[in-house]
């Protein structure tokens, strides 16, 4: 029996990295998906044909996570097409990188906007139905940074902190009606974008982590499925740090 056996879960920027890494995971588990992503249009479509060779149903939906009513419209569709919203998985994020002396308001609003409001907006669009059917696991994605902070990164940090927060209160508000609320919060992880660093700046984080390596999308996507399976049934409200022992 497989882990996510006809579960329906919408994961949110799932084109590439960490989010695609989750999809084919989940995929293989047996859960239907259905995606998001933003532009990525080729990418989209490589995706959904991947997963349905997988042997499930797969869509992906452009959709803008950072709008409110775009999180309600894709809740009402994927719910018209799979018939149900098991699992829920905050993963679209982006990064503005500055020191506050250098930050602009614009790049500060971007990405709580990006990172944090969509976590509130598309939590907002599924606990309806998930409510419901008195049973569902919504998994937010933060980082490291939103628990430890980082020079040059009060944005990223302050949206990733937020989204603890949010989560711990979620999992206070809809324990009752059996629905989970969670944190996985990724150190360092290779993606495609750490593959545009230089070598020598990556083999100097990887040294710095006491695994002494950088971890993978597969292994952000084991604890997501964890947390989205039953074997998690009795934990909601904690946040789970797959970092190689960073924050150790």
């Amino acid at each position: 029996m497989k882990l996510l056996e006809n579960k329906l879960a919408i994961i949110t920027g799932a084109t590439r990295g960490i989010g695609r890494g989750i999809a084919v995971e989940f995929a293989k588990q047996g859960a239907n998906i259905a995606f998001t992503f933003s532009s990525s249009i080729d990418a989209a479509t490589a995706l959904e044909k991947e997963l349905t060779d997988i042997g499930v149903k797969a869509k992906g939906y452009q959709s803008n996570a950072a709008d409110f009513d775009a999180a309600q419209e894709l809740a009402k569709e994927v719910l018209k097409e799979f018939g149900t919203i098991d699992i829920l998985v905050n993963n679209a994020g982006i990064t503005k990188d500055n020191l506050l002396m250098r930050i602009t308001e614009e790049d500060f609003d971007k990405v709580i906007e990006v990172n944090l409001k969509s976590v509130f907006n598309l939590t907002k669009a599924v606990i309806r139905p998930m409510m419901k059917q008195r049973t569902g696991s919504i998994i937010n994605m933060s980082s490291v940074v939103g628990l430890k902070g980082n020079a040059g990164q009060s944005n990223y940090a302050a949206s990733k902190a937020g989204i603890v927060g949010f989560s711990k209160s979620v999992a206070l508000e809809l324990g009752s009606r059996n629905i989970r609320s969670n944190v996985v919060a990724p150190g360092f992880i290779e993606t495609e974008m750490t593959a545009k660093l230089d070598e020598a700046t990556v083999q100097n984080w990887r040294d710095g982590i006491p695994l002494k390596r950088g971890g993978q999308p597969i292994d952000i996507a084991n604890a997501c499925l964890f947390l989205a399976s039953d074997m998690s049934s009795y934990i909601t409200g904690q946040t789970l740090s797959v970092d190689g022992g960073m924050l150790t």
